[in-house]
Order: C-alpha cells, then structure tokens, then sequence
C-alpha cells in the first residue's frame, strides 16, 4: 500500500474524498519531489483534506497552492498554503493567478469536472507547469457522464479533447498540414491514461533522431523493380493519398 494511501485510511482530519486506485498512481509520479523544494497548485479544494495530505506528504519544502470557487475554502490557508478564490472557467482569473505564483512542478486539476472547466484549465495553466513538471487532470469519468456533458465519444468532452493530445504529441512524425508541430509537441514527453486520470509529463524535445546498429542478418534487395510493379505501387500511394485526406481506413496495410 502506497504512503499516501495509508495516510488516507489513517485521515481524522478534514474529508478527503479519492477513488481508491488514484494513489498508486500519485505515487508513482509524485514520488520523485518528495522532501524536495517543490511548487503544487491544486484546483478544486473541497473541504481541504487534500491540502493536508500534500502537505504531509511532500514536506516541509513544498510550497502549496489552491483554487476554488468557494469562498469558505480561503479558511484552509496556513503556512505553505496559500488559496485563492475564483473559477477555474475564468479564463482572466487563471491569467491572474499565473502572474502572481511562480511556475509550478505539480499542477492537480480535481475541480468542478465539466467539460468546459477541464479544458480552460489545461488551455490556460499547461504552460505554467514547469518544463520538466506534470500535469494531472483527475476525475475523467465524468466525460461520460451525462449531467457534465459526457458521452461515448461524444464532441466536447474532456477524453475526446484529450485523444487529440496523443496527435499533437507524434506531430514530428506527421507528412499532413492538418497536424503541425506545436509547443504542445515541443514540451511534452509523455502522456499516461489511466482510469478516470490523465497524467501528462513535460520535457522539452527535438525532433526524433532514428539510427541503426549491428550487421544486416540477410540481404536486402535493391534490384530494380518491374516498370509494371512500380506503376501499380505508384497508382496504390495515389489512391492512398486520396483516402488519407478523407480519413479513410488505406490499402497500404
């Protein structure tokens, strides 16, 4: 059982409300900054149990933030903790938090989990995340659930907006106008889809470099083709081409 989840069935404190598989996967991409001199901004407060467990968790060095739409939850600002009050839909407000705290090293978003909110949020606060920090968005399910706007594949939901990522992420790769490299491409390292959580990793990239090593284990072949053969080959990238841009399933499989 990881630290935080013991800390979570031992919690006399302030509720905090988590599914119970979130914790190994806090652990395995949060142990890292442990005693360290860190910087966290976590969206959606509620009764403040979190922020406890931070806390405890990351010790002494961590240097805690936290937004929410209620104003009750400014009462939880102790030392190291600092709360301010506003929605994470706001687009001005999230622009003014940036300018006041520094870039942060873990950015939690368990806010009020509609679709518009997760998005804004990511659109506006992932460039504030650190370039070697990460990004966790909790609570996905609800793109499927029908009084936040989810449904199965259904447009505008955060898990359809995030499907987009993994594109955006392997844009070096693409030969298309319709899927350029951005700073997305840039600054992103990986992206990790668990139930219900997407875990985004920042690290600035280049281009990928490919190369190979070792002796050939048979030879290849490099005599020319049938000027038959060339022509069919060349007809089937054409027509390949064709359905590429109506996204169409190819030949060349």
């Amino acid at each position: 059982m990881s630290s935080l989840e013991q800390y979570f069935r031992k919690n006399k404190g302030r509720l905090i409300h988590k599914y119970h598989h979130y914790f190994d996967i806090y652990e395995r991409h949060f142990q890292k900054y442990r005693n360290k001199k860190v910087v966290i901004l976590e969206i959606g407060i509620f009764q403040g149990g979190s922020l406890q467990m931070w806390k405890e968790y990351f010790g002494k060095n961590a240097e805690i933030y936290g937004i929410d739409i209620n104003p009750q939850c400014k009462a939880f600002e102790e030392k190291n903790i600092n709360i301010f009050i506003g929605s994470q839909s706001d687009r001005k407000f999230l622009r003014e938090v940036k300018r006041k705290i520094p870039k942060v090293d873990i950015l939690i978003d368990d806010g009020g989990h509609f679709m518009k909110q997760q998005i804004i949020t990511f659109e506006e606060m992932y460039d504030h995340v650190k370039e070697d920090g990460i990004y966790l968005c909790e609570d996905l399910h609800t793109s499927y659930w029908l009084r936040y706007g989810g449904g199965n594949r259904r447009m505008g939901t955060f898990i359809e907006y995030s499907k987009k990522l993994i594109d955006r992420l392997n844009a070096y790769h693409s030969e298309q106008k319709s899927l350029e490299v951005t700073e997305f491409t840039k600054s992103t390292h990986a992206l990790h889809f668990y139930d219900s959580m997407l875990v985004v990793e920042k690290a600035p990239r280049q281009p990928p470099v490919d190369s190979s090593t070792g002796k050939p284990s048979y030879a290849v072949e490099t005599a020319p083709r049938h000027f038959s053969y060339v022509l069919r080959i060349g007809m089937l990238h054409v027509i390949d081409y064709v359905l590429r841009i109506f996204r169409l399933p190819g030949l060349m499989r």
